[in-house]
């Protein structure tokens, strides 16, 4: 095969395959899918699409949240980067804690701290209609009120919808509700989440603790052996 070194794998094998070991070259067939149905002009109008539709939710955030790399007329390319840093600095409200908090508004978070710390990277494709990028900001925007709200001292901190986000089902049917603010912030913060709510079905974990400290939630090796004997019985 061209392009790969028969002397580079372990065993006789030809080593590492599209620039991954025991990867598959077939996964060039969805790119190559791509290109070919849309065509030039096809690909030429997605691309145009997609740096309008980056430098709409740029237009629409801009005034609540600073963008990185813009040119010399504000526009950017395909995609927006908010960076979060004022906020971690005049309130401690982070880049997780608004990833989180989006989930409660029914989306998952864009990419965080690429290529800068502590920054969301806005990717909207040439397939997202407006009405879809009009909720995404607005939910942003609302955050953006929610900060202040820190800010500004009349919310703890620590103890705050940003803080505890994501809510789920399981808290809104508690008996008791004992956090700071109502459950209308914390459940419904935009009244069009009404009609289409998304529960997340976990509420926050600690996340760095799950990257420090690896464990399997597969069944363990001897419960397989006692299934397979029960089979067999």
């Amino acid at each position: 095969m061209e392009g790969v070194n028969p002397a580079a794998g372990d065993a006789g094998t030809v080593g590492t395959v599209s620039a991954a070991p025991w990867g598959s070259a077939s996964i060039l067939t969805v790119s190559w899918a791509y290109i070919a149905m849309m065509g030039a002009d096809g690909l030429r109008r997605a691309t145009l699409v997609a740096i309008l539709v980056a430098n709409y939710v740029a237009a629409r955030l801009r005034d609540y949240y600073p963008i990185l790399y813009t040119g010399k007329n504000g526009m950017v390319a395909h995609e927006c980067i908010l960076d979060l840093r004022p906020v971690r600095h005049s309130c401690n409200i982070t880049v997780d804690d608004i990833a989180k908090r989006l989930v409660d508004y029914g989306f998952h978070a864009p990419t965080m701290s690429f290529p800068v710390p502590d920054t969301l990277m806005i990717e909207p494709t040439e397939s997202e209609n407006k009405r879809e990028l009009d909720r995404f900001c607005d939910a942003m925007i609302a955050i953006r009120g929610e900060i202040a709200m820190v800010e500004r001292g009349e919310w703890d901190r620590n103890n705050n919808p940003l803080k505890n986000a994501p809510h789920t089902h399981r808290l809104l049917l508690e008996p008791e509700w004992t956090m700071p603010y109502g459950k209308q912030q914390a459940f419904y913060p935009m009244d069009a989440i009404r009609d289409d709510k998304y529960w997340p079905p976990t509420g926050r974990v600690d996340n760095l603790h799950g990257d420090r400290n690896l464990f399997c939630s597969c069944p363990l090796p001897e419960d397989y052996s006692a299934a397979r004997s029960q089979g067999s019985e």
